[in-house]
């Protein structure tokens, strides 16, 4: 791509038109979740952007990243933001389920179950 250097980015939209190819940003998504067997991959603060070519949708994902199991702890995690989670988790150290369950015990108030972890 040295060859790229200097391209405005209005030059590269004509070009990629040229070769049939759109681009276009999806706005306000929340979380991408990629689910498998065992498994889903989720992604938060998550860009995505649409390329369509040649007939083909492609969708490319950028963002915070995590992988967990699939089970119950899936609906729990569900009924809370997941910012509030990722903040209790960052907070105090501990792992997704505790600050879910912290998140339950505290109502919701990301502040509180931050405090009831680390008081106890």
């Amino acid at each position: 791509m040295a060859g790229m250097r200097g391209v405005n980015p209005r030059q590269m939209q004509q070009a990629m038109k040229k070769m049939g190819i759109k681009q276009t940003d999806i706005h306000n998504v929340t979380e991408v979740i990629i689910r498998t067997t065992d498994k889903e991959i989720v992604i938060t603060n998550a860009e995505v952007v649409l390329v369509e070519m040649q007939g083909s949708r492609n969708y490319q994902i950028s963002g915070d990243e995590e992988t967990r199991a699939l089970g119950a702890q899936e609906a729990a995690a569900v009924s809370f933001p997941a910012e509030d989670i990722e903040l209790v988790m960052s907070q105090t150290g501990c792992d997704r389920e505790r600050a879910v369950k912290a998140l339950e015990d505290a109502k919701g108030q990301p502040a509180e179950a931050i405090l009831k972890i680390m008081t106890s």
